[in-house]
């Protein structure tokens, strides 16, 4: 009981502050001091104050897509597992539950967009959705071989690869762990896919997609993408935190996971830049690739001896 109300404190609170962390790392890199690694918080807050702006081209999508992408985001969380490998709800094929309530908010995501009638906003719709479109084959073929190889249908199978793989165990998590982390810069738009804090159109995917959110809108979108990023970086963690360990130690590593994690991607972010359009495709292939290479091994695994 106490690692599941820890694990909704988490979720409610750790997207804030990894956003704080990945800030602080570029900054660090950058050589400044930065901002708080509180201060996203603050600024949800503040987003919470203010009154909306709502153009008068957009209908009842623009003002509803907000509140469904927040609420599909916080559904898929309840499936996902956390510290000490526990979910909130563990269900069979949680995975599939996961990733349609994710398309389901981007969906709606999708549709806002296009709702303000913005040629702009538009186009980032269409890359969005094209790239989505790319990631999720190489999600399914990743979990499907996955759970071919544990036998089980829940997240839970991430912790039970080494039991079932041996010594090809180690190289499965080391390939699913780089699809997930590409995954996780994809989804949640972030260098070198998309850059979170340019406002230049003719380069934006999903900071074009919200130029017209304000108030409360925008502070449910940002939540809702800061906690897609949690829920990758959760994945990952069970993915390679022991299953050996358990109470506060589990709790401890998967908190120092995530945060590790975030700290990798601020520094992705400072030693890189965004790709172009053209290489993004590429780039996104390369997760393909990796979901490939994990059907191979759990095939010859499981048929090759």
């Amino acid at each position: 009981m106490i690692t599941l109300l820890f694990n909704i404190l988490i979720l409610l609170l750790a997207p804030f502050l990894m956003i704080g962390v990945i800030k602080k790392t570029k900054a660090f890199f950058a050589g400044r001091k930065g901002v708080s690694i509180f201060q996203p918080l603050w600024d949800f807050i503040r987003l919470m104050k203010k009154e909306f702006v709502i153009s008068t081209t957009t209908s009842w999508v623009f003002k509803f897509a907000p509140t469904v992408g927040f609420a599909t985001t916080i559904f898929a969380a309840l499936f996902v597992p956390m510290a000490g490998g526990i979910s909130i709800v563990n269900i069979p094929c949680a995975f599939i539950v996961f990733a349609y309530s994710l398309s389901l908010g981007k969906y709606f995501a999708l549709l806002s967009a296009m709702d303000t009638g913005s040629s702009f906003e538009g186009m980032g719709a269409a890359r969005e959705a094209c790239f989505s479109t790319i990631v999720e084959p190489a999600f399914f073929i990743a979990m499907a071989s996955i759970v071919a190889l544990t036998g089980h249908f829940s997240f839970a199978n991430l912790r039970m690869i080494l039991e079932n793989a041996g010594v090809y165990g180690v190289m499965i998590i080391a390939l699913l762990a780089v699809t997930l982390f590409i995954m996780l810069l994809i989804e949640c738009c972030r260098v070198p896919v998309d850059d979170p804090t340019t406002h230049l159109e003719l380069t934006m995917i999903h900071e074009v997609m919200i130029l017209d959110n304000s108030g409360m809108d925008l502070g449910l979108i940002t939540w809702a993408s800061a906690i897609k990023m949690l829920l990758f970086e959760s994945l990952i963690a069970n993915l390679i935190i022991p299953s050996s360990l358990v109470g506060w130690q589990a709790i401890l590593a998967f908190v120092a996971v995530i945060f590790v994690l975030s700290i990798i991607i601020g520094m992705v972010e400072s030693s890189m830049a965004r790709f172009r359009m053209t290489h993004v495709f590429e780039f996104i292939f390369v997760m393909t690739l990796t979901a490939l290479l994990i059907l191979a091994l759990v095939t010859y695994r499981v048929y090759g001896g």
